[in-house]
């Protein structure tokens, strides 16, 4: 069992179980069949016994009725046997007389079937009591019935043989069709592993798909993580590519700066003054760049760390922080007391940059209104600006990684604030959306549930 294969275990298994069904039924049947042929020969032995109590009411006849033990008919032989051993009359007797005969005869035993033999012919026999003092003995071939019963019994034994067979055959094509999808799987996994190409996937028949039976969902599940695999490596495969392409400009004018500074003798004070400051300021970037990759790799946050946090607290801090950074912007604030579990350090990273990328785009003196507010149980966080907006075809795409429209590409930035911000939102179970405002200018919506 243990070196055949599922389709082999499985097939071994529903045959075994479908002959022991079919055997057991053929059994039950030969079983019913002996114990119906047997009980309709008892009960003509019986009917015959009491026609020739009625026949020969009235008379003193005793001894053998009908001798000829051989025929097929019923009776094939009676006879009437006295209770007393030694009355006259008993010396043409065919059938056996037993102690229990005379008791019958004498009324203090029941009757009785029993099976004899007479010239090596299998008989039964009926025993019951006659008026009189007599015991009528009633006989009949059993050899018939015995070899109806061996007829039955190969019969059934040839139908379950065919059973076993069938059964087996079935048990194999149903194993087959059954665990077809398993091994279109194991196929597409190994195919997989020696193509280390995601974009396989199991081929389900139309009568397949409509089954949705246990082995169809493992196989359109199985899909599904395929899907899902197949996108991750696509993401993956997009952020080393986009990663590397926003590297490449800072890290060039790093190594631009780096080769001006190394010739600083043949530069005045004021060039090196402005070459040092681009090398810091880039430098600063590719660090910052650095370490939102390395942010936006980890997919939760740590569960020591997690605590409850005032968030209407930490919003006005985060404000006043982007006050400093921005002192051309207008911040207003509007916060209703509210508690919520999380990071606090990722939380304020997640504000900072919704308040960042308002500001970013708002025109000098506009306001950002930052507003704090529980709704139906949950906290709502809202940031508006009343810079451009957000472009109908860029707001699908506003979350994505290195992402950036085309009025964001002429200013600061890498492009991992606001996934980064999606990112942190998630991992505290909050939702963080993007929509156009009314009036102009754009509108990010953060929602705790149940907070």
């Amino acid at each position: 069992m243990r070196r055949l294969r599922l389709r082999g275990r499985l097939a071994l298994v529903t045959s075994a179980a479908v002959a022991l069904v079919a055997l057991g039924v053929l059994a039950a049947a030969y079983v019913v069949i002996r114990y119906e042929l047997g009980r309709q020969l008892d009960l003509q032995l019986k009917q015959q016994a009491s026609l020739i109590t009625q026949q020969n009411r009235g008379s003193n006849a005793h001894g053998a009725l009908y001798g000829e033990c051989s025929w097929l008919a019923a009776p094939a032989c009676a006879q009437l046997v006295p209770a007393d051993p030694t009355a006259p009359g008993q010396s043409g007797l065919v059938l056996p007389v037993t102690g229990a005969t005379r008791r019958v005869a004498a009324g203090t035993l029941s009757p009785y079937y029993s099976n004899i033999s007479h010239n090596g012919r299998a008989l039964r026999m009926y025993t019951q009591q006659y008026p009189g003092h007599l015991a009528l003995q009633v006989a009949v071939r059993s050899d018939t019935v015995d070899q109806g019963v061996r007829q039955a019994g190969l019969l059934l034994g040839a139908v379950g043989g065919a059973g076993v067979l069938l059964a087996a055959g079935l048990g194999y094509a149903t194993s087959r069709t059954s665990l077809r999808p398993v091994t279109r799987l194991t196929a597409t996994a190994e195919r997989i592993a020696a193509t280390r190409d995601p974009a396989h996937r199991i081929e389900l028949l139309p009568y397949e798909a409509r089954r949705q039976d246990e082995i169809t969902r493992l196989a359109t599940s199985f899909n599904t993580m395929l899907g899902e695999l197949e996108e991750a490596v696509a993401a993956q495969r997009r952020l080393v590519a986009d990663a590397s392409h926003e590297l490449r400009t800072p890290l060039t004018a790093l190594r631009t700066n780096a080769e001006l500074l190394a010739r600083a003798d043949r530069l005045s004070a004021a060039q090196r003054d402005r070459a040092a400051e681009s090398l810091s300021r880039q430098m600063r970037e590719v660090t910052g760049m650095v370490n939102d990759l390395i942010e936006l790799a980890r997919d939760e946050e740590p569960q020591p760390l997690v605590e409850q946090v005032r968030l209407d607290g930490l919003v006005e801090r985060c404000v006043a922080q982007a006050r400093g950074h921005w002192p051309h912007t207008v911040f207003t604030v509007d916060v209703t007391e509210v508690t919520v579990l999380g990071v606090p350090a990722r939380l304020a990273r997640l504000l900072s940059n919704l308040l960042d990328n308002a500001a970013k785009f708002s025109p000098a003196g506009a306001m950002v209104e930052v507003r704090l507010a529980r709704t139906d149980g949950a906290a709502d966080l809202t940031v508006r600006d009343h810079g451009p907006g957000i472009s109908a075809e860029d707001l699908p795409y506003v979350f994505d990684r290195f992402y950036r429209s085309r009025q964001a590409r002429a200013l600061p930035g890498s492009g991992l604030g606001l996934a980064m911000a999606r990112q942190i939102a998630r991992a505290h179970g909050a939702e963080l959306t993007a929509e156009r405002a009314e009036g102009g200018g754009a509108r990010f919506r953060l929602r705790f549930p149940g907070s």
